[in-house]
C-alpha cells in the first residue's frame, strides 16, 4: 500500500473507514438495547458508499437536512426517509415526486404549512410536529399543547397528512458545558416528550416520538418513550464532541491533512493550506480568555494519524490558510512542504465543504457534494 503523504497533494479529508464503523456498530447496539429505532442522520457524511455501511448493519430507515440531500439516498436505495427540517414549501414539486416513490417523512410546524400541503400534495405522507424542548431554534412549545392539537386536528381533516407524532432536535447539548448539562437537557427533554406523548395518545394512533443529537445519544443509557433517536455526527465524531465527553479521542474518524506552506520564525507559526473553505469558521474557546481554537494537530502517519500532539493548536483561519501557533519544538519538526494533520472542531460542516473523502486505505469516498 502507497503511503498516504505520497498521495495526498492539497487539502484532503482523511477518513479511518474502521473507526467509522466501529462508531456505528455502537450507536446501532446503543440502539437495541434502549429498544429503540437508530434512524440515523445522513448530514454528516452525505455518501451514498457510506450510507451501504449502516444498511450493511441493519439500518433501513434515515434522516436528512434538505429535500435534494432526500432525492440523493432516495436514488441510492433508501425506501424511508424524513427531512428532519420544517417543510419549505418552494419544494412541493420535488416533494410530491419523492413521496411518489418512497416513505417520505416531513416535519411541520404552522398551520400554513397544513393547509398549504393538504392543498398541494399529490400523495400522502407521514408528518412529524417538531417541538422545541429549549433550543429555540425551530418547533412549537413543548407547553404549547392548545397549538399543538390545533395541528393535529387540521391533520385528522386530511386525506394527505399522517400525523405521525413529535420530533425533537436537543441542539443546545452542542452549547453544553459539560455532561452533566448534557444529562440536565436531556432529562427534561424526556419528561417534555413523553408528557405530550401523554396527552395526545389517544388522539394520535400508534403515535412516535423522534429524538435526535449526538451527545446525549452518545453518553445517555435513558431513552424511555422515545421510539427512534437520530443522531448525526456520530458517524465521524470531532474535537467538539471529544471536548463535550461525547466520544473518546480515538473514536474521531476524519482528520484533514494539510500541506505547511510557510513558516513565521518570528511567531513561531506555521501556515497552512487549509482555510475556511475547507473547515469552515467553527471554534473553540480553549480556555478562560477566549482564546480561538479551530482545530487540534496530529501527526500523519504512513496509514493513518497519531494522537493529538501538544504545544500547538489551529489559531485562526482565513478564506485558504490556516494558522499554527506552535511551541518551539513543534515548529522546529515541520518544514515546507510537510503534511500536518487538523482534527476539525466540527466535522459535519468540515465533511460538506471537502465533498469527498480519502480513506486510509488511498481510496476516495464520493458524496452527494462531489466535484464531477
Amino acid at each position: 500500500m502507497q503511503n498516504l503523504d505520497s498521495k495526498i497533494i492539497r487539502p484532503t479529508l482523511l477518513l479511518d473507514k474502521a473507526k467509522c464503523i466501529a462508531n456505528i456498530e455502537t450507536m446501532q447496539a446503543k440502539a437495541k438495547r434502549s429498544n429503540t429505532r437508530l434512524r440515523p442522520h445522513f448530514k454528516t457524511h452525505q455518501s451514498a458508499e457510506i450510507g451501504e455501511w449502516f444498511k450493511e448493519r441493519g439500518v433501513e430507515a434515515i434522516a436528512v437536512s434538505s429535500m435534494q440531500m432526500a432525492e440523493y439516498f432516495a436514488n441510492n436505495g433508501w425506501k424511508d426517509i424524513t427531512v428532519a427540517i420544517a417543510v419549505n414549501v418552494r419544494e412541493i414539486d420535488l416533494i410530491n415526486e419523492l413521496a411518489s416513490k418512497i416513505q417520505l417523512n416531513l416535519v411541520v410546524e404552522s398551520q400554513e404549512t397544513i393547509a398549504f400541503l393538504q392543498s398541494e400534495l399529490k400523495h400522502a405522507v407521514d408528518v412529524f410536529i417538531k417541538v422545541d424542548t429549549g433550543y429555540q431554534r425551530s418547533g412549537m412549545p413543548a407547553e404549547a399543547t392548545g397549538s399543538i392539537r390545533l395541528l393535529i386536528n387540521l391533520m385528522d381533516e386530511s386525506d394527505k397528512l399522517n400525523c405521525k407524532g413529535f420530533l425533537a432536535h436537543t441542539g443546545h447539548n452542542y452549547q453544553a458545558s459539560d455532561q452533566k448539562e448534557i444529562y440536565k437537557n436531556h432529562s427534561k427533554t424526556l419528561l417534555d416528550l413523553n408528557e405530550l406523548k401523554d396527552v395526545f395518545r389517544k388522539e394520535i394512533p400508534g403515535l412516535e416520538v423522534s429524538l435526535g443529537d449526538t451527545p446525549a445519544c452518545s453518553i445517555s443509557d435513558e431513552f424511555y418513550g422515545i421510539d427512534e433517536i437520530r443522531p448525526g455526527n456520530f458517524v465521524f465524531y470531532d474535537i467538539m464532541q471529544y471536548v463535550l465527553g461525547s466520544c473518546n479521542e480515538d473514536q474521531i474518524a476524519v482528520v484533514m491533512a494539510c500541506p505547511v506552506i510557510a513558516r513565521n520564525i518570528d511567531r513561531n507559526e506555521l501556515v497552512i493550506h487549509g482555510g475556511g473553505v475547507h473547515f469552515s469558521k467553527e471554534y473553540l474557546e480553549a480556555d478562560d480568555e477566549g482564546t480561538k481554537l479551530f482545530g487540534s494537530i496530529v501527526r500523519i502517519t504512513k496509514n493513518g494519524w497519531s494522537e493529538i500532539i501538544g504545544g500547538g493548536y489551529l489559531a485562526s483561519l482565513s478564506q485558504e490558510h490556516g494558522i499554527i501557533r506552535c511551541s518551539d519544538e513543534l515548529f522546529d519538526e515541520f518544514v515546507i512542504g510537510d503534511l500536518i494533520g487538523i482534527l476539525p472542531v466540527h466535522s459535519c460542516m468540515t465533511a460538506n465543504l471537502m465533498g469527498r473523502f480519502m480513506t486510509t486505505e488511498g481510496e476516495w469516498i464520493e458524496t452527494m457534494n462531489s466535484k464531477q
